[in-house]
């Protein structure tokens, strides 16, 4: 007989660990080694109930109490009985009710009707759209309740309870000490069939239809963000909840700026001349021209700031600021003037600067035989 595995060891969390923590590391295992996933797999349902044990007594705070007192063989015959079904996880079932068909949300039964699906449209924004807002016309097909047959499916309104799962949509398996609910597959979880279809439904009780919609899309959003419309997805069947439509947002590269938050960004070359003297240059942001005064001294790579001249932000009513990067603008000696260049090397004169043009002979030399 194979020694146990310790119980932390087991879900991977420290001695320490929180409840939650447990929790979230057995739901990780539960639905790796689930046999409903690993059909067949004796190893995988093994690590399922080893997984499943060590939550039992972990989650509870006596058993876990006594198990970290005396281990394994706390008690008279240790933590080897642990009964698995499902009443004795408490939480069990809602853990991975979601997952497997056992638990609430939204999943409807044959009674309740069966929800329609959520669906996804990609919506594009500009740059000015995604920081000022907007409001935009989507367009995209949805199933929605057949007109013809009332969203029965049936052509004579002749609908047959399904003898396979007797009408309730699932049927139930035996994995082991536990079972599993799976939607129908005699009658793909309706928990009825049609003996004669609607032709312009073809049976569903659902048709695609085109579907137009204007959203409003708020000021100060970003690439990646998305919006959730309830129930504007597809249509349920039997009177099911209508789905959700989420739309994700993408946003298109300006020319110029880039966003960071609220913060509009901007590369600024100036020369050497401005960044010395300082100097005064016109903007143009978000909100019109704005007038930017680069002081004596300005360094290179320093962030000089137009502050409010940024896009909204969502969880206020203040703007971002326009970032300006200051960059050093070296020209090339082909694009001065022999004037410009004249002065240039009065400058390199005075700081007293080694140039190509004052190398001596001697360096020229020198540098030719390195």
């Amino acid at each position: 007989m194979s020694k146990k595995r310790d119980y932390y060891e087991v879900l991977g969390v420290s001695r320490e660990a929180a409840v939650a923590e447990i929790k979230v590391s057995y739901r990780k295992l539960a639905v790796q080694y689930h046999p409903d996933r690993n059909p067949g797999d004796a190893e995988a349902e093994e690590k399922f109930k080893e997984a499943a044990e060590a939550y039992a007594v972990l989650s509870d705070s006596e058993k876990r109490a006594r198990y970290d007192r005396f281990g394994h063989q706390s008690g008279p015959q240790g933590f080897g009985g642990v009964d698995f079904d499902p009443s004795a996880f408490g939480d069990f079932a809602d853990i991975l009710g979601d997952l497997f068909g056992m638990g609430g949300g939204r999943r409807g039964g044959a009674s309740g009707g069966i929800p329609g699906s959520d669906l996804r449209y990609d919506l594009q924004l500009d740059f000015e759209e995604a920081a000022f807002g907007a409001k935009k016309k989507l367009s995209f097909h949805r199933l929605e309740r057949c007109e013809t047959c009332s969203g029965s499916g049936s052509a004579d309104g002749q609908v047959k309870t399904c003898s396979t799962c007797g009408g309730q949509g699932r049927v139930r398996y035996a994995q082991g000490f536990f079972s599993v609910a799976r939607a129908c597959p005699d009658c793909r979880g309706q928990g009825r069939k049609v003996t004669n279809p609607c032709k312009a439904c073809r049976g569903d009780g659902r048709v695609s239809k085109p579907k137009e919609l204007e959203v409003t899309i708020p000021a100060g959003v970003e690439e990646g963000m998305r919006l959730r419309l309830r129930n504007e997805g597809e249509h349920g069947l039997r009177g099911g909840q209508t789905g959700d439509l989420e739309v994700a947002l993408f946003v298109k590269a300006h020319e110029r700026w880039q966003r960071s938050g609220a913060d509009v960004h901007e590369i600024l070359n100036l020369s050497y001349s401005q960044m010395v003297l300082g100097t005064s240059i016109d903007v143009k942001t978000l909100h019109g021209s704005e007038t930017l005064k680069v002081p004596p001294g300005t360094q290179h790579a320093q962030e000089l700031r137009l502050r409010g001249q940024g896009a909204a932000r969502l969880d206020s009513e203040r703007k971002g600021d326009h970032v300006l990067h200051v960059q050093l603008e070296v020209p090339k000696p082909k694009e001065l003037s022999e004037a410009q260049l004249d002065l240039l090397r009065q400058l390199a004169e005075l700081e007293g600067a080694k140039t190509l043009e004052n190398e001596s002979l001697v360096d020229k030399v020198k540098n030719l035989f390195a």
